[in-house]
């Protein structure tokens, strides 16, 4: 069945005879436009399921008063609790937000990227997918004067506004903690080295382990997708060393929660053999058995700090003379899966 055609403000002054500049005046509550004119505009508006076209409104203010914020998944509390406090911050100046996922595809990131422009977004804020390595797209943003700010997954050539942890200092926090429970050899199932803010987990976990003067061999540094599945393919293959590891640090909680499942299947007693951390500080980590423990990102702040990043690009008069980089000190929340000492 075809589409029925939108009404439109031409559609409706037709109808009542009137100029489609009369008609825009009305919906738009113009005092120069008698009552009964905008009563009879807007019942015909509704007659005929009227629906503004923001995206023209857009064009013509030269501003849309919408935001865009890509993320590379949606069903993590770490990116829906930045994206909520991402839209309180600007819900109350007036701004919505559009959300988008790219569910760690390049492609879908730049598909994205293109749908957010077409509909003329006042700014983007980002967090990259796995998969993006050329940063064309966003340079794209860059080149239109737009505003683009990072969070947590962002890349230093760009050139723009950012807002993180420090993950360098996180790994070896974590590592710190697990030596302090007498841990002595210490795998790591990271993230990609090509994604800047895995790669910095896997510098600091290299530079805490030759801090301590423990093992460092490949086979105890796994790079994955971090997806549950992940964490249970990873922990299994460090299962199968010959000389297994005594504790696990893993730069994803989902990868964690796949760990965890692994060794609870094969019975091995965490955290006395196989003490385990995470990264994230998902809800679910507090509440599985045993619970994990894990480093919080301050989500919220990270969001918060975003959309007052964004604010600042649209203050009228305004020049912004520097980039906003703000990296933020993790916490390490200690659970069952590494408190050896506590059991």
């Amino acid at each position: 069945m075809a589409n029925k055609k939108k009404a439109t403000i031409k559609d409706i002054a037709n109808v009542l005879n009137i100029s489609p500049a009369a008609v825009s005046k009305a919906l738009h509550d113009d005092s120069r436009i008698s009552e009964k004119t905008k009563k009879a505009v807007k019942q015909v508006a509704k007659n005929l399921n009227y629906q503004p076209n923001h995206l023209a409104s857009a064009l013509r203010k030269g501003k849309s008063n919408l935001v865009g914020v890509i993320v590379p998944r949606t069903n993590s509390n770490f990116f829906s609790s930045v994206i909520q406090s991402i839209e309180e911050v600007l819900n109350k100046e007036g701004y919505n937000i559009i959300i988008t996922q790219s569910n760690e595809s390049y492609k879908k990131e730049c598909d994205n990227i293109d749908a957010l422009l077409f509909t003329q977004v006042d700014g983007i804020i980002a967090s990259m997918a796995n998969e993006t390595v050329k940063l064309d797209y966003y340079k794209k943003v860059k080149s239109k004067g737009i505003p683009l700010i990072l969070f947590d997954r962002g890349e230093n050539d760009l050139n723009v506004d950012y807002i993180g942890i420090n993950d360098y200092e996180s790994s070896h926090m974590i590592i710190e903690h697990l030596v302090n429970q007498g841990c002595k050899r210490i795998a790591h199932i990271g993230g990609f080295k090509r994604t800047r803010i895995f790669n910095n987990r896997i510098k600091g976990y290299i530079d805490a382990i030759k801090k301590h003067n423990l093992p460092l061999e490949d086979e105890l540094l796994i790079e994955s997708s971090l997806t549950i599945e992940d964490g249970r393919a990873k922990m299994q293959q460090l299962l199968n060393l010959k000389n297994k590891p005594d504790a696990v640090y893993v730069a994803g909680d989902y990868a964690a929660l796949g760990a965890l499942q692994v060794l609870n299947e094969n019975k091995i007693n965490i955290p006395q053999e196989m003490a385990l951390v995470g990264f994230g500080d998902e809800p679910f980590t507090a509440l599985i058995k045993p619970s994990i423990s894990s480093i919080n990102q301050h989500s919220k702040e990270i969001g918060r700090l975003a959309a007052l990043t964004f604010l600042e690009h649209m203050k009228k008069d305004v020049v912004k003379q520097s980039l906003n980089k703000k990296i933020l000190d993790a916490k390490l929340v200690v659970r069952d899966s590494s408190a050896i000492s506590n059991n």
